[in-house]
C-alpha cells in the first residue's frame, strides 16, 4: 500500500496532483523537484501503476515485489535500484530481524518500498522535511538519508549484541562454574544472530564505496563526501561484527576446554572414590572365602583388626588424594 506521496520543491513539502504520471510530470517541469512515493509491502496489481508510470526496470521490480534481496546497487538506463537490509534487535527474545528496503532514485522522483516491521523511513522523512537544506540535493539526498539512518541504526544494534555478549562471557568464565547446562546452545544461537546481522550489513559496502565515488548516475556530485561517511560508519560496523564473530568462536572453544577439564576432575574424583571403596572390598573378599586357615581366624581382636585396618588404608588413601587435588 502507498504510505506517502509527496513533491518536494526547494527542499520543502508541497501538495501536488493525485495521479502518479501528472505529480512527475509537474515535478519535471519546475526544474527544481523531485516527487518521492512510499510503499509498504505492495502487491503486483498495486506497484503495476508505479512501474509503469515512472518506467521501473522489470528486473528491478521483481526484485522489489518478492524481498528476500542481499544489499546491493543495481544500475539502470532510466533509474537506479538500492536494496538496503534494516535490522532491529530484541533484547529479551535475544534474536535479530532483517527487513527489506528498496529505493529507486531517477529522473526527479524516488520510489521506497520497505518489506518487514522494521522502519526506519518515517524518522527519516521528517527529519528530512525539517531539512530542506537538504532535500535541495534532490533524490540522491532522499537515498543518502536513508542508507545513514540504515547504517547508524546498525552502530546501535551491533553496541546491544556487544553488551549481551559481555553478559554470556561473564556467565562462562564464572569462577564457580555457575554456567548453565545449555550455555554452548545459547553461544551457537548468538552465533547465528551475529551472522543475521553480518549478512545485512556486509554486502553493503560495496555499494556505499560506489555511490561513494564518481560515476554513478542520478546520484548529486555533492552527496560523494556523505556517502563516504556512511561507508566509514558501516566499515566500523563490519569491523565490529567480525570482532563479536571471533569473540564468540574464543568463547565457545574456552567453555568445551571448561567443559573437559571438569570431566576430567570428576573422572579424578570417582576414580579416587572408587579407588578408597576398592580397599575395604577386598579385605572383606579375602575374609569370606572360608578358607580354614586364615589369619588371626581364632584372635578376638581380629574382626575390629580388619576394621581398623581397612579403615586406616581409606585415611591414607583420602588424605594423599585430597594432597594431589583429585578431591
Amino acid at each position: 500500500m502507498i504510505v506517502d506521496c509527496a513533491i518536494y520543491r526547494d527542499g520543502c513539502r508541497t501538495e501536488g496532483p493525485a495521479d502518479f504520471s501528472d505529480a512527475l510530470d509537474q515535478a519535471r517541469a519546475s526544474g527544481d523537484a523531485f516527487l518521492w512515493i512510499g510503499l509498504h509491502e505492495p502487491t503486483e496489481k498495486e506497484f503495476e501503476l508505479v512501474t509503469s508510470e515512472f518506467g521501473l526496470h522489470p528486473l528491478a521490480v521483481e526484485d522489489a515485489l518478492r524481498a528476500h534481496q542481499r544489499p546491493k546497487l543495481e544500475v539502470y538506463d532510466d533509474s537506479l535500484f538500492l536494496v538496503l537490509k534494516p535490522v532491529q534487535y530484541d533484547d529479551n527474545a535475544g534474536a535479530v530481524t532483517a527487513g527489506e528496503l528498496m529505493v529507486f532514485v531517477g529522473d526527479s522522483f524516488v520510489v521506497t518500498v520497505r518489506h518487514g516491521e522494521t522502519n526506519p523511513l518515517g524518522s527519516v522523512r521528517d527529519r528530512l522535511e525539517k531539512a530542506p537544506e537538504v532535500l535541495q540535493h534532490g533524490p540522491t539526498a532522499v537515498m543518502y538519508a536513508v542508507s545513514d539512518a540504515v547504517v547508524d541504526h546498525y552502530l546501535d544494534v551491533a553496541d546491544s549484541l556487544h553488551a549481551d555478549l559481555e553478559e554470556l562471557e561473564t556467565e562462562v568464565f564464572a569462577p564457580d562454574g555457575a554456567a548453565g547446562q545449555n550455555t554452548a546452545g545459547r553461544i551457537y544461537a548468538f552465533k547465528r544472530e551475529v551472522m543475521e546481522f553480518r549478512r545485512a550489513a556486509g554486502p553493503l559496502a560495496e555499494p556505499m564505496e560506489r555511490l561513494a565515488g564518481a560515476g554513478v548516475p542520478f546520484v548529486h556530485e555533492g552527496s560523494r563526501p556523505f556517502f563516504r561517511d556512511v561507508s566509514d560508519h558501516l566499515t566500523r560496523v563490519n569491523e565490529h561484527v567480525e570482532g563479536l564473530d571471533r569473540l564468540l568462536s574464543d568463547i565457545l572453544s574456552a567453555h568445551l576446554a571448561q567443559m573437559g577439564v571438569r570431566q576430567n576432575d570428576d573422572m579424578r574424583k570417582i576414580s579416587a572414590w572408587a579407588a578408597m571403596a576398592a580397599v575395604p572390598t577386598m579385605i572383606a573378599g579375602i575374609y569370606g572365602m572360608n578358607f580354614t586357615h586364615m589369619p588371626e581366624l581364632k584372635q578376638p581382636w581380629g574382626y575390629p583388626g580388619a576394621l581398623v585396618l581397612m579403615a586406616g588404608v581409606i585415611v591414607v588413601l583420602y588424605r594423599w588424594f585430597k594432597r594431589r587435588g583429585w578431591l
